[in-house]
């Protein structure tokens, strides 16, 4: 009989794409995960990973199991969401998946009271890039997501998965101390031609977002900075090196040197929260999600979120 963990562990890697990423979504070490799979594969007597390089790869037979495995755990998450439903309580293991802002400047207050009024809820986090956690909670990798959508980049829900709106999160543009703009108590986007960005890396949505949006006005913005997090975009404004668009959720107090200006129109994205249609009964979503949404207002109405 096949073991429903070693499934689990199979279905991981080939959603995650590599064993330590798996490791990492399970909670596990790299070596547990692969002795799941080195057990699996004695049960089926079927090799189910090869050397591709550094990494692994599945074979068609693991292919074709990874198949039967998301099928049982649909199952499993089914029963399971029955039983919670019936108990009426939030209980069990539950996996979030958030954006890395999201992360650190509105999740952990918001697991912090779920672990307090629900001792019996065991959630989990994980920083996932949100234009990869849509597709996880899809798969049924992760059980929530919380997400973010642009005015040029809506965000994409796909069948089978429900969403809620959990708040707005304003973006300023921050400038180096002396900058032309410092003194201004608006700026327009008519008025961004000309100046040195430092900005998030293509294919991030800040990078995507500040390339539409100036070449919409005329302009053909000189990014001659790039960096994935936002506290070093802010470190290089500080230094005087570069303007920045910044979202405000998450990114803490301005170090001396920078100062924030509004944007006029002001560049909002709008964070959701999405999970399977077929977990929507289960209590733990649906008291996570809301308070998701309560904390939101305390968040986004401090100075410096």
């Amino acid at each position: 009989m096949l073991d429903l963990q070693r499934l689990r562990a199979l279905h991981s890697v080939a959603v995650h794409g590599s064993v330590g990423a798996a490791a990492t979504a399970l909670g596990y070490t790299p070596s547990a995960v692969s002795q799941q799979i080195a057990k699996l594969e004695r049960e089926t007597r079927t090799v189910l990973l090869e050397r591709a390089g550094r990494g692994v790869r599945l074979t068609p037979e693991a292919q074709q199991l990874v198949v039967t495995a998301q099928e049982l755990l649909a199952i499993m998450e089914r029963a399971e969401t029955a039983l919670e439903e019936r108990r009426g309580v939030p209980a069990g293991r539950l996996t979030i998946a958030a954006f890395a802002s999201s992360a650190r400047g509105l999740l952990p207050g918001v697991l912090a009271d779920l672990a307090v009024r629900h001792p019996a809820l065991d959630a989990r986090l994980s920083e996932v890039d949100p234009h990869l956690s849509v597709g996880l909670v899809a798969r049924g990798a992760v059980d929530l997501a919380v997400a973010h959508g642009w005015d040029i980049a809506p965000l994409v829900v796909p069948a089978g998965v429900e969403h809620a709106v959990i708040g707005e999160d304003r973006c300023t543009l921050l400038v180096p101390e002396g900058h032309p703009f410092a003194g201004q108590r608006v700026v327009r986007r008519a008025e961004l031609g000309g100046q040195r960005w430092v900005c998030q890396p293509p294919g991030r949505i800040c990078h995507e977002w500040l390339v539409r949006t100036l070449r919409a006005a005329g302009y053909e913005p000189d990014i001659v900075h790039q960096a994935e997090e936002n506290p070093t975009l802010v470190a290089l404004v500080a230094a005087g090196l570069g303007i920045a668009l910044i979202p405000e959720l998450g990114r803490g107090p301005l170090p001396p040197g920078v100062v924030e200006v509004r944007l006029d129109p002001t560049p909002v994205r709008r964070l959701s929260a999405l999970w399977r249609a077929g977990a929507a009964r289960r209590p733990a979503i649906a008291e996570t999600v809301r308070t998701l949404q309560e904390h939101w207002p305390r968040v986004a109405n401090q100075p410096s979120h």
